[in-house]
This record gives C-alpha cells, structure tokens and sequence, in this order.
C-alpha cells in the first residue's frame, strides 16, 4: 500500500494537563503520542488544522501514515482518537509505530454492494440491519486493506450474513475469526423484514397462544 497520508508534527517537551490545554487553547494544537515497535514513547504536536483535515478521509484510519518529526519520517496507525464531546474537535491522538516485518492489528471499514438490489430489500420490502462496519483484522503492513467488500445482492428476509463470509484479501486475518468459538462468526448483516409483515406475525403467534389456552382442558376438581 503507498502512502497516501503525511502529518508534520514535533516533538513535545512540555507534558501533562496543563500543558496540553495550552497548547489547544493558544496554538490551536492537539497533543500526541507515538509508541511501539519495542521503542520508548514520544510526546508530540500536531496542528489541529492538518489532523481534522485528514480525519474527514475514511481512508485515514486504515492506512500507512507517514509522521514527519523533524527531519525524521516514522511510519505508523492511528490507534486513537480523543473527540471533545460536544464540539468537532480533535483533543489528543495515539499513533502506533509500524515495521514492514511486524504484524500489525486494524479495525477497516466494510463496504456493503448491491445495497439497494439485494433481494429482500428490492423484492421484498425489508430493511437492510448493519450490525457491523468495521472489522477488526491481523495483517503486515504492506497488506493493510483500505477497505473490505461484502456483497448482499443475494441475501433474502430473514436471513444474515457473517464474517466468514467476507472476502479477505492474501495476507489478512479476521481477528475474531482466528479466535476460534462458536461466537467467533459475528453477523455483520441482516435483512429485517416490513415493519408491517412483523407486526402481522405477532399478531398471529399471540392469536395461537389465546386459541391453545381456551382449548385446554380444565383441571378438575378434588371436590
């Protein structure tokens, strides 16, 4: 994968809380961390202009972004983010080191096909449930997806599909998967039929359940 995202930053000597209000507050900078590949951690300073710049690319967080420190160039993931909870702001960032030979652990967005043409949604009448969109996934560097694909044309009501169904690319791992377990196959979709066709059934299990408690014998008494 070439990389496609750069970030200036420099090193931060200035640490703890107080310091880091500052520098949001004055510079309009955000606090950040490297760490990993078995080296010690450095404190960082990003512009928040450029980081919030590069966020609004969903390709940002599953790919290879080059860390210009100086004069030095540091490969590395973004691991995480710190988002103000009520503002659009960025208020600390954690970058993971990479090496070419170290596997490295994602999460990457799976993109769903045929959306509109699966079969139980065009013919008939569900809703389309996602309930996942990322995955989570074990690969080197040079094989790091920007994405996954997971085609539902083919799915009908009331059924789902899994992360075993996922096509991954050479290289790369489900992190779940690899666990082994029953509950290791996570359903990522489902195709929920009409609100009005679930309400229908209700309706008629509950119709059953009243018809089957009438038709049951009464007890007869010891008297």
């Amino acid at each position: 994968m070439s990389d496609e995202f750069e970030l200036n930053a420099t090193v931060r000597t200035e640490l703890g809380k107080g310091a880091s209000r500052r520098l949001r507050r004055l510079n309009n900078d955000i606090p950040a961390v490297l760490y990993g590949s078995g080296k010690d951690p450095v404190s960082l300073t990003i512009a928040h202009k450029d980081i919030i710049k590069a966020t609004d690319n969903e390709a940002f967080f599953s790919h290879i972004i080059t860390l210009n420190i100086g004069k030095k160039k540091e490969k590395a993931v973004i691991k995480d983010l710190q988002r103000h909870p009520a503002k659009p702001f960025i208020l600390h960032a954690d970058f993971l080191r990479v090496s070419d030979k170290q596997v490295i652990h994602v999460r990457v967005p799976i993109h769903f096909l045929n959306e509109e043409k699966c079969v139980g949604v065009k013919l008939g009448g569900g809703s389309l449930l996602k309930t996942l969109t990322e995955i989570e996934i074990t690969c080197l560097p040079k094989d790091l997806p920007e994405f996954v694909e997971l085609d539902v044309l083919e799915l009908d009501l009331g059924e789902a599909v899994h992360l075993s169904d996922i096509p991954l690319p050479e290289g790369v791992t489900s992190d779940s998967l690899s666990q082994g377990g029953e509950d290791s196959d996570l359903s990522v979709a489902t195709v929920q039929a009409p609100k009005a066709a679930i309400e229908t059934d209700e309706e008629a299990a509950e119709g059953e359940a009243e018809a089957d408690a009438e038709d049951a014998p009464e007890e007869k008494s010891d008297d």
